[in-house]
């Protein structure tokens, strides 16, 4: 007797459960716009995280950061050489030039929203530009590989790939963080599975009609090694040099790749 083995997929919603998922990233959307419109010279980070709540809560949502794992705030707020899971602090004040990334996650009617993007505080140089431009390139390049028939590590290999075209066009190098990436997301924000940003192709479960991922690619201008601070949460680069961290919340669909996480 011959037993069929069961197709490993990346787990998937229904239409219904796609379009929840996007009123909730809408709102995360809308969250992170108002953070950005008021980073500047003198606003502390937790300043920032206050905007963020705000909008949430006024659109019916759960900041979904806030008490994960007692994590204290609503947004991830990540200067300069912090990568990722930066705490809020009235004691972090912004600068003229500071390179910051703002990750936030809500909770709308169950369903998880998770988006991050880069930006200045002012004018910054244009290494810090170029770095945050090559990450939203190549997680723009993940999104595009999110298309029925795909494997996981295919979406991983497109990242990298849209990584080193970035390093092609700029002139430089950037390190990939290492042993960070992407997640399945629904009813809860992290899910399988991982999402590697890099790697080699054609491995992995596959990409359905429904399925969806947070892609999350973290760029450095040195190393791709980093270490975790004493408050057990802010991830830094080893050697000091500057991050940048772009994500969207995609969904496969028949018609190619949709961001559940669209800004105004």
């Amino acid at each position: 007797m011959v037993l069929r083995r069961k197709r490993k997929v990346v787990p998937f919603r229904t239409a219904g459960e796609l379009d929840a998922m996007a009123a909730a990233g809408e709102v995360v959307g809308r969250a992170l716009v108002a953070v950005r419109e008021s980073a500047a010279p003198g606003v502390t980070t937790l300043e920032l995280d206050a905007v963020a709540e705000q909008v949430i809560r006024d659109a019916g949502a759960v900041p979904s950061f806030l008490g994960y794992h007692g994590f204290p705030g609503s947004i991830c707020a990540s200067v300069n050489e912090k990568v990722v899971h930066g705490i809020p602090s009235a004691d972090e004040v912004l600068s003229e030039g500071d390179l910051i990334s703002i990750d936030c996650g809500a909770i709308l009617d169950g369903w998880h929203g998770d988006s991050a993007w880069t930006f200045g505080v002012g004018r910054i140089i244009e290494a810090d530009r170029l770095l945050s431009a090559a990450t939203r390139l190549s997680m723009e390049a993940g999104i595009a590989a999110m298309v029925p028939g795909n494997r996981l590590t295919d979406v991983s290999h497109a990242i990298e790939t849209g990584t080193r075209a970035a390093e092609a066009a700029h002139g430089r190098t950037y390190g990939i963080v290492d042993g960070y990436g992407g997640h399945g997301i629904g009813r809860q924000m992290h899910l399988d599975p991982f999402l590697p940003n890099e790697g080699d192709p054609g491995h992995g479960p596959e990409l359905v009609v429904g399925s969806t991922l947070a892609i999350e690619p973290m760029l450095t201008l040195g190393t791709t090694a980093t270490e975790v601070l004493a408050d057990d949460w802010t991830v830094v680069t080893t050697d000091g040099s500057r991050a940048a961290h772009w994500e969207h919340t995609v969904a496969v669909t028949a018609e190619g790749p949709r961001i559940r996480t669209s800004r105004p």
